[in-house]
């Protein structure tokens, strides 16, 4: 709701009337299962895509990271808004966790496996405790003691006023994010007006953050992942110049690839699609068919 209440203020700011129709989607609700048991494809878009479909709304709005890496057909993101930064953090009540003291056992709640597995492989010592539920419920948990400490994207717990709790920040270069963290994605069908798809893309879109989330899903989509595989993808934009880091993990972290390419930000599918291709054929293929088969 914070987001959808950032755009609909910057819509307002251009004069454009909105209407708020909330919803809680298969992924909100269902926080008994690990995403991946859910179903990795649509627990956080489907039932807004059903309200674009049916012309009940005119765009939804998204977290960029929870989004497909190949969107129904029909449906299209036609912006992305300016980013906030990407890394992850801890935040506890504590404040004094260290993640570097190898002797001490802390439990970090987490939902994500990307997280759990970089954990494993950085922090062989820490203990990921799964994790489901909005900032709110996983704060609650917290401090019910379900855990030590949460794992969690910078920019949420930004946005919800809980950075004073951030007790350790991790590195985009090793803890490099999933593809989409920080940015918001707004989602239409492919049949609403082109002059209201040109109106909100001139009000919200980002330049910047396209060019960077092109690249990313175009990584995402070349190994046809979603949010229930350890991969991630991290682009950033330098003059004409767009580096993306990227890579995959296998579930527990005993193995990890990752590699950085650059290019004219005009290829940015193109890098995409030659980083994941690369992840593929350097033993990412046989990763993946493990991951599917184990969840």
């Amino acid at each position: 709701m914070w987001q959808t209440e950032l755009v609909a203020r910057s819509l307002n700011s251009k004069g454009i009337a909105t209407e708020i129709v909330s919803m809680e989607t298969k992924g909100d609700k269902i926080l008994d299962r690990e995403i991946a048991k859910i179903g990795s494809k649509g627990v956080f878009t489907e039932e807004l895509e059903q309200q674009l479909a049916s012309g009940a709304t005119d765009i939804a709005v998204h977290s960029a990271k929870d989004m497909q890496s190949i969107l129904p057909r029909g449906f299209e993101l036609i912006a992305f808004t300016k980013r906030e930064k990407s890394h992850d953090v801890l935040v506890s009540f504590d404040q004094t966790i260290s993640v570097e003291e190898a002797g001490s056992k802390i439990r970090i709640g987490t939902s994500s496996v990307r997280r759990v597995a970089l954990l494993k492989h950085y922090y062989p010592h820490l203990e990921p405790v799964p994790m489901r539920g909005n900032l709110q419920t996983r704060i609650q948990k917290l401090k019910q003691g379900d855990c030590d400490a949460l794992m969690l994207a910078y920019a949420g717990v930004k946005r919800m006023e809980y950075d004073t709790l951030i007790v350790h920040a991790f590195s985009e270069r090793r803890f490099i994010p999933p593809v989409g963290q920080g940015c918001i994605a707004i989602e239409a069908a492919e049949g609403l007006a082109d002059e209201k798809k040109q109106m909100i893309r001139t009000c919200l879109n980002n330049s910047e953050s396209e060019i960077c989330l092109t690249a990313e899903r175009s990584y995402l989509r070349t190994l046809e992942g979603g949010c229930s595989i350890p991969a991630f993808g991290h682009a950033v934009l330098k003059d004409a110049t767009v580096s993306l880091s990227a890579g995959l993990a296998n579930l527990d972290g005993s193995w990890i690839l990752s590699k950085t390419i650059s290019g004219p930000v005009n290829d940015a599918v193109l890098i995409g699609e030659e980083l994941g291709n690369y992840i593929l054929e350097n033993s990412g293929r046989e990763v993946l068919v493990a991951i599917k088969s184990a969840q």
